[in-house]
């Protein structure tokens, strides 16, 4: 797993940050979540030396702007991109795009690479699982539905190594001390406290993480 943060709202020069979140798996041209702006979005992908064009699948954790606000620009330069929802997800914004899957459950979209479909009553909002040698990671837009109740779900498919993304107003944080990475980002109220954790890491656009 090769994973960079694209889209946060911390971010040095010479990248731009924005309210939001999107993260993209180098190995698999794999994108989650599109931020707010596409045009903060691309000009970051491009710093980072990704190309747009080569993006093949894009997992969308939920409808609200700050995930999904990118995908207006984004659908227009790649026609070719495969995207994922879930069930609870605008229609309308699925406009324009040709190809595009509403998970209505796990679905295993790239080999180790798991779309958990909505999680909540309503299938408002999904993650992305990561399968690597060192256990599950988890990739989360705003963990609505909560992060007790993602580390349940992802628990069903081992251990879990990693969580990464905006964890909203989470404040259960013993329940993240046995997570050897936790990256929070984005919407996270107690990021503060989550980053003096001996595994917390520092979220901002262009940081990358590696795992085997």
């Amino acid at each position: 797993m090769r994973m960079v943060i694209v889209y946060d709202n911390v971010a040095d020069k010479p990248f731009k940050k924005g309210w939001g979140f999107s993260c993209y798996f180098r190995d698999t041209n794999i994108l989650f979540d599109t931020g707010e702006s596409g045009e903060a979005l691309l000009y970051n992908m491009e710093h980072l030396g990704i190309d747009v064009r080569e993006i093949k699948k894009v997992v969308l954790s939920h409808d609200h702007f700050d995930h999904a606000g990118g995908l207006r620009l984004l659908k227009r330069i790649n026609r070719d991109m495969e995207v994922f929802v879930p069930s609870g997800f605008s229609k309308w914004k699925l406009i324009g795009i040709k190809n595009y899957t509403v998970v209505l459950k796990p679905m295993e979209i790239e080999d180790g690479y798991i779309v958990s479909g909505g999680l909540d009553t309503h299938g408002f909002e999904q993650v992305l699982l990561v399968r690597t040698n060192k256990g599950i990671v988890i990739v989360t837009g705003c963990a609505h539905p909560g992060i007790d109740r993602i580390i349940n779900f992802a628990k069903g498919f081992g251990k879990i190594h990693g969580i990464i993304g905006g964890f909203h107003g989470f404040s259960e944080i013993e329940l993240l001390r046995d997570i050897d990475i936790v990256m929070p980002c984005h919407c996270t109220r107690y990021k503060e406290q989550i980053l003096l954790m001996k595994n917390g890491k520092e979220c901002k656009v262009g940081e990358e993480i590696t795992i085997e």
